[in-house]
């Protein structure tokens, strides 16, 4: 079976043959106690103290009495994927609050206890493992978290986005663990981790992507690895970009009116350099006017709409490709490059380059529209490279032809990269002339040149200073032209690099 394969799939697997798929409204009515649990001592409840002890005999069983969370948590985990499965694919907060007073009851109901939790803890705790991700939720959700890495079960990283990494001194119970809270965050996107697909890529919402792996993949006593990358949850502003010194005002100011007067751009780099980040940011200068086409692979990066007062300002319309056994229903980025056209865009977002959309995407931009993408690669001029070998697997032409065509569509490149110090920089903005006799001349525009590099103990001191290289050609002086920027406006950008 392809990777990544989806195919129905119940929650809890482990309990599949156990589960009788019952709809929440015909679940038997519980006749539910209101207790109110108090964990603060000081507090006196106004009976006598023979009451009090059959209350609390009621609701808990004595400490010495009490299970292991993993054996209760399974018990449970048991009787409420039998009895209201429904309820726990639901989703949303009456769900919610029904599956945690469920928990509550039958906790109560049983007499169940685990030392040193209350009972509110414990059944949040539950809670958190069956219908959410245990200690990872926290992470997922948490401000400043870029991506967790999952290398087994007992050792997990954080990446934050100021560049630090730390490995996490919570980990799973076992490698079943691991693998279990893994399968249930696929579940979201449809997607199953097994034997016949080891290899799975989903998302568990729009701005949180997921690659995993298990067995014979990795060795079974590792239980999983995988990548969970949250990206872009807080667009960065143009002072965080100044601020980090990832870029210069006048770098950032070119790149705005490069894309706002319809040169294309690609943002080449490799993993966690910020080339998201920076075209993300490059997308919200455009002006409410143009219309913006976005597409982007499997889950969403980017949030782009804009209200005010309710109302939607700008024109942008966000595309998902959809992944299918049934090739019929299986939507890709070349399918979307070409509708799009239909939509009549004026500048067309290709979230990554990493096949054959490449060529598709080139051609659009070679008819006239705006194109801004990312792609992996290691240098300005290495990216121009990298696109032909993306074209060579839609169309079988010459490397010259490609690049000829490639360099057309794609005027400006811009490379960024994270520094061994975890600083995000944007070391190169690059053009690519084309003479009137067909040469091609790339011009670097603004590069980063690093004056220090040294270690101390454990840290790398690294610092360096944007510097500008050279103007732009005169081409691309008269396409600015052809697309609208007024003649007082390129004589100031150009004379002072002041803002359009």
């Amino acid at each position: 079976m392809a990777l990544g394969t989806k195919r129905s799939a119940s929650l809890f697997a482990a309990n599949a043959e156990k589960r009788d798929a019952l709809e929440f409204h015909d679940s038997p009515e519980l006749d539910v106690v209101p207790v109110v649990v108090d964990d603060t001592p000081q507090r006196t409840l106004n009976t006598d103290a023979s009451t009090v002890g059959r209350a609390h005999n009621l609701f808990f069983t004595p400490e010495t009495e009490g299970k292991d969370f993993g054996s209760v948590l399974q018990e449970v985990q048991e009787y409420i994927s039998g009895s209201y499965s429904s309820l726990i694919s639901q989703g949303g907060e009456d769900a919610k609050e029904q599956l945690q007073r469920y928990i509550t009851k039958y906790l109560q109901d049983q007499r169940i206890a685990v030392a040193g939790m209350t009972q509110t803890e414990l059944a949040d705790a539950i809670y958190s493992e069956m219908a959410e991700y245990g200690f990872l939720t926290s992470y997922i959700y948490g401000d400043g978290i870029e991506e967790i890495n999952i290398n087994s079960w007992r050792d997990i990283e954080v990446q934050y986005s100021d560049g630090r990494n730390e490995k996490l001194e919570e980990h799973f119970d076992s490698p079943e663990h691991a693998l279990a809270v893994i399968r249930r965050m696929l579940h979201a996107s449809g997607m199953v981790l097994d034997n016949a697909s080891p290899l799975v890529t989903g998302h568990l919402t729009r701005n949180t992507r997921i690659a995993a792996m298990k067995s014979p993949v990795v060795d079974e006593d590792v239980g999983v690895a995988a990548s969970i990358r949250i990206v872009n949850r807080h667009n960065l502003s143009r002072e965080d970009l100044l601020r980090s010194g990832t870029a210069t005002e006048e770098m950032l100011d070119w790149l705005s009116v490069f894309l706002r007067y319809g040169i294309s751009i690609c943002v080449a780099g490799a993993t966690s350099s910020g080339k998201t980040t920076a075209a993300g940011w490059l997308l919200t200068t455009i002006p409410d006017s143009k219309r913006i086409f976005t597409i982007e692979n499997g889950s969403r990066e980017l949030e782009l709409v804009r209200e005010e007062n309710g109302k939607v300002v700008n024109s942008v319309v966000h595309t998902l490709t959809r992944d299918s056994e049934n090739e019929r229903q299986r939507i890709d980025q070349i399918a979307l490059v070409d509708i799009c056209l239909r939509f009549n865009p004026d500048i067309l977002v290709v979230g990554e380059m990493r096949g054959a959309e490449a060529n598709a995407a080139q051609e659009a931009a070679r008819v006239g529209v705006a194109v801004l993408t990312t792609i992996h690669s290691n240098s300005c001029e290495a990216t121009y490279r990298r696109m032909v070998s993306l074209c060579k697997r839609a169309v079988d032409m010459s490397d010259e032809t490609l690049l000829s065509y490639v360099t057309e569509a794609y005027p400006i490149v811009v490379f960024c990269k994270q520094l061994e110090n975890k600083q995000r920089r944007m070391m190169e903005i690059m053009e690519c002339e084309i003479t009137r006799d067909g040469k091609r001349h790339f011009n670097s525009l603004f590069r980063y040149e690093i004056t220090e590099n040294r270690v101390e103990g454990d840290k790398f001191i690294i610092n360096g200073t944007h510097q500008k290289v050279s103007g732009i050609s005169e081409s691309l002086k008269k396409r600015f032209l052809e697309n609208g920027m007024p003649k007082d406006v390129l004589n100031r950008i150009t004379g002072g690099g002041g803002k359009a």
